[in-house]
């Protein structure tokens, strides 16, 4: 059935039959409120985990293994479950299957808002509610991109996408400072934001969305494929995360013999993936889409794109927690907000520019739109690397303002090309490819950054903290003290605590009667520990930078190599009238 919108009619292209020209209009709002809500609650935790940690009785010294799976289990569970979600999608169909994941994540909010216990049960609950709330999570990212294709037609769909990418990186950054604010008043009020929009969302998307008009074909579950594709990302990305935590005397768990084997797993069952796709009758995703330059090239350089600015915010909240704003006069409890406030122009940059870019791509491409804008965040990597620990703010704020006007011009034209170009039976499962790489893209960013500074703080922390604790005249303190885990003293910054004084909390009284008073109050004022920090963490984020500014680049030469390209439309054939084996031309479009 040819469901193509011919020139003059006022409907987009595979709109549900009788909703008319406004149906777009509802859908584009319903799934950028799921999306800003979803992306919200993937990084509103940066900020509050120590109003979390300090409401549930976790200490943050000894709970490292808490912190990351609070940190990174949401990204996991949406990247392993986006594409086969897609796929599921594509087969049942996408309103309902996002309409189910909206609920979803609305029940894990309020799971989350009503954790019952503290210590080690309380925060073994926010990770299984998490969790809980990232399967929801998953089935948004993977429709909502599929649900504006359908709904827009293609010389809109740069301005569609555009906001709605809007909504889901701007969210990144909005929840840092929505964190920081009602953390201030309860640890709770971070997960109770977000059910006022689910349940509305959730009603809203079963009463106004409807499915769209495409051809469906009947399918089987791809069982080998799903098992091979999420068993092996599950794997690999756990691997990855226990490899951060400590193993015997190590301060890395890479010779863990769990994470080897874990790693090497996921590995080989990722591996066998694209084998199982091209024998099975009914694959979860169809491996000749990569043969569509727009869409491999589009998804490279989106993979390459997360990869770098993953972990950017963490290290940047790191930096400005533990560093910068004590130097400035910030006592260590008021660092987690105002580090949101700090980073505001990085969400001013991606606001500004995400919806421009989306409205020149629809007009002039994405080629060199996406191009330039990856040029851009390359650069800012590249100022951030040669920054001193104790920077201006004006350089630092410039820095970010051109790493957000980078990725707003880069997303949304990036997210038009890759949609644009396969047939509308497949948007389910492409729409879930680009959050699989993103998120999988986030994860291992988190892991690549970590890993780089925590092996530069392993090194550089104890012989920098002796001497730091020497030209204070605190020498007998050194043997006490050395105790602290370069890791635990990273992650307390972050957190919002000062570790030295809870370290001098835990000595003898006979011990601290040693030290001169002068001495203890300058150990745990709000210069000596992050100058100190700050010597040993510096060379090691500046790696971090660079090999970001090297990501970005080449994501930028992925954008500039592939195909400018427009949709045009034809007739429900492809090019040879029939049966067209080039899978850009089945949907009724020929993309030029």
């Amino acid at each position: 059935m040819d469901t193509t919108t011919q020139p003059g009619d006022s409907a987009p292209e595979n709109t549900p039959s009788g909703k008319g020209i406004h149906y777009k209009w509802v859908a584009l709002s319903n799934t950028t409120i799921a999306t800003f809500m979803s992306t919200v609650n993937g990084s509103i935790i940066l900020i509050s985990l120590p109003a979390i940690f300090n409401g549930i009785n976790i200490d943050p010294l000894t709970s490292f293994q808490y912190l990351l799976w609070i940190l990174m289990g949401y990204g996991i569970v949406t990247a392993t479950l986006l594409l086969s979600f897609g796929r599921l999608s594509d087969m049942y169909g996408r309103v309902r299957l996002y309409n189910i994941g909206f609920a979803i994540f609305t029940a894990g909010s309020i799971l989350l808002f009503l954790t019952p216990d503290t210590g080690d049960a309380g925060a073994i609950e926010l990770i299984v509610f998490r969790l809980f709330q990232a399967v929801g999570a998953a089935f948004i990212f993977s429709n909502s991109a599929a649900i504006l294709t359908d709904a827009f037609p293609p010389d809109e769909r740069g301005k569609a996408l555009g906001l709605n990418q809007v909504a889901a990186l701007s969210g990144q950054f909005v929840g840092l400072i929505i964190g920081g604010i009602l953390a201030v008043f309860h640890w709770r009020y971070v997960f109770l934001i977000s059910v006022p929009f689910g349940v509305i969302g959730t009603i809203w998307a079963f009463l106004k969305l409807k499915e769209p008009s495409y051809q469906k074909r009947a399918r089987k579950i791809d069982i080998w494929g799903n098992l091979s594709f999420s068993g092996g990302l599950t794997l690999f990305l756990v691997g990855i995360t226990y490899a951060l935590v400590p193993y015997g005397s190590a301060s890395m768990g890479w010779g863990n013999p769990w994470v080897i084997a874990a790693l090497l797993c996921g590995i080989l069952f990722l591996a066998a993936f694209p084998f199982i796709e091209t024998r099975v009758d009914d694959p979860m995703f169809r491996m000749d889409l990569f043969k569509i330059h727009n869409f491999a090239f589009g998804n490279a350089a989106r993979f390459l794109s997360a990869l770098a600015r993953g972990g950017v915010m963490i290290m940047l909240i790191i930096l400005l927690q533990g560093v910068w704003l004590p130097l400035h006069g910030y006592s260590f409890e008021s660092t987690p907000f105002w580090a949101g406030i700090y980073m505001l122009p990085l969400t001013i940059g991606f606001v500004v520019m995400g919806p421009l870019s989306g409205i020149m791509s629809d007009k002039h491409g994405t080629r060199w739109i996406s191009t330039f804008g990856m040029v851009l965040v390359g650069i800012s990597f590249l100022v951030l690397a040669i920054l001193p620990y104790n920077f201006d703010y004006l350089p630092f704020a410039l820095a970010l303002l051109i790493m957000g006007m980078g990725n707003g011009m880069f997303s949304s034209p990036n997210a038009a090309a890759i949609m644009n170009s396969v047939p509308a039976e497949e948007r389910g499962v492409a729409s879930g490819t680009m959050s699989t790489l993103m998120n999988s893209g986030f994860v291992l960013s988190m892991g690549m950054f970590f890993s780089i500074v925590v092996v530069g703080l392993t090194s550089a922390f104890p012989p920098t903290f002796s001497a730091a604790l020497s030209a204070a005249n605190a020498t007998q303190l050194i043997p006490a003290m050395s105790t602290i885990p370069p890791t635990g003293a990273m992650f307390a910054a972050f957190l919002g605590y000062n570790p030295v004084q809870m370290i001098l909390t835990g000595l003898s009284p006979a011990l601290l009667a040693t030290v001169a008073p002068a001495t203890l109050l300058t150990l745990t004022g709000v210069v000596w520990f992050p100058t100190m920090l700050a010597q040993a963490f510096m060379p090691s984020l500046s790696l971090s930078f660079y090999i970001g500014a090297g990501l970005s680049f080449i994501a930028a030469l992925l954008c500039a190599i592939r195909e400018e390209r427009h949709v045009e439309k034809i007739d429900g054939t492809g090019r040879d009238g029939g049966n067209s084996a080039n899978p850009q031309e089945l949907s009724g479009e020929r993309v030029k």
